[in-house]
């Protein structure tokens, strides 16, 4: 096993760092060379990871854990196109070579899957939501010391990736596939204010089609940066290609967009899964967990200056 301990420190993510991310970011192209610097066994079974955060020198990974699969429906049921299925959610934390070091579940019945998830400065943001699109979600904050979970509110779609911007004090999330925004306000105490307005009127149409987001963080203030997959399907073969947005949260719409040429070694495309990012001199690096049960993470640098 190969592996490479870096410790990070955020004290709020709209500090230079964060601000650096998002100029990283943007400075990325199709021609943009990744180098590998390490790959780290993951010591547990990890299901299906969903989210990423890096606190310090512990890496925190939602994933969910599919008991009963879902089942497509050959009508709509109730306005679903497939059951609920069953799950247990899973929120994890980890040091740096890979070894669990705490663990909390977040299901509540048909409500088990976790998504992607991003660290405000003080608490992780998870949502967690039923394994079937225009269903339900609980979204979670956090505290990635103790690990204690406080719902903070529910929501009437599936909620796939949340974040939290410290400077305007609002959450920003992704539908299922991303095809989706939604916005919403906090108060001082925290508790969102417009969680109970007509979900259509939240609804902002994601414009972008090059991705799905898989995972998301803060990159500046106003900015998220969003990892995803597409999948094409070419005669009998699939191919998967992945890619890195960087996103404008007031007009919800992609200012820079990039491609991630890379795989594993069975093909399976680093940004499949759970992603993150973060500026280091004269680049970016990021980690990657793309695969499922047997993960590893895998550590790549661009160089940019």
């Amino acid at each position: 096993m190969r592996h490479i301990a870096i410790a990070i420190t955020l004290c709020t993510p709209f500090s230079a760092f964060a601000d650096d991310l998002g100029d990283r970011v943007k400075s990325l192209t199709r021609g943009t060379e990744w180098q590998a610097v390490s790959t780290t066994e993951v010591q547990f079974p990890t299901h299906h990871p969903q989210g990423m955060a890096i606190i310090g020198d512990h890496i925190f990974v939602s994933s969910v854990e599919i008991v009963t699969p879902t089942e497509k429906y050959d009508t709509p049921r109730d306005g679903m196109d497939r059951s609920a299925g069953e799950g247990v959610g899973h929120l994890f934390k980890m040091d740096m070579e890979g070894n669990l070091v705490d663990s909390i579940t977040l299901a509540d019945g048909d409500i088990y899957h976790p998504g992607g998830m991003d660290f405000d400065g003080e608490h992780l943001w998870v949502p967690v939501a039923e394994y079937r699109p225009d269903s339900a979600s609980i979204v979670y904050r956090v505290d990635p010391e103790t690990m204690e979970a406080e719902e903070v509110f529910r929501y009437p779609d599936h909620i796939g990736g949340i974040l939290r911007d410290p400077t305007s004090n609002t959450l920003h999330a992704v539908s299922w596939g991303s095809r989706r925004f939604y916005g919403f306000t906090l108060d001082e105490a925290g508790k969102v204010t417009n969680a109970d307005t007509p979900r259509e009127e939240l609804i902002v149409p994601n414009p972008s089609h090059y991705v799905d987001y898989q995972d998301c963080q803060l990159a500046a203030p106003g900015q998220a940066l969003c990892t995803g997959i597409a999948k094409y399907q070419v005669n009998d073969a699939e191919f998967a290609l992945g890619g890195v947005e960087l996103i404008d949260l007031q007009g919800n719409r992609p200012v820079h967009q990039a491609p991630v040429p890379l795989w594993t070694e069975d093909g399976l495309v680093m940004t499949h899964n759970p992603v993150w990012m973060a500026p280091v001199d004269g680049g970016l690096r990021a980690w990657f967990m793309p695969e499922d049960d047997e993960s590893r993470i895998f550590v790549y640098e661009a160089r940019l200056d």
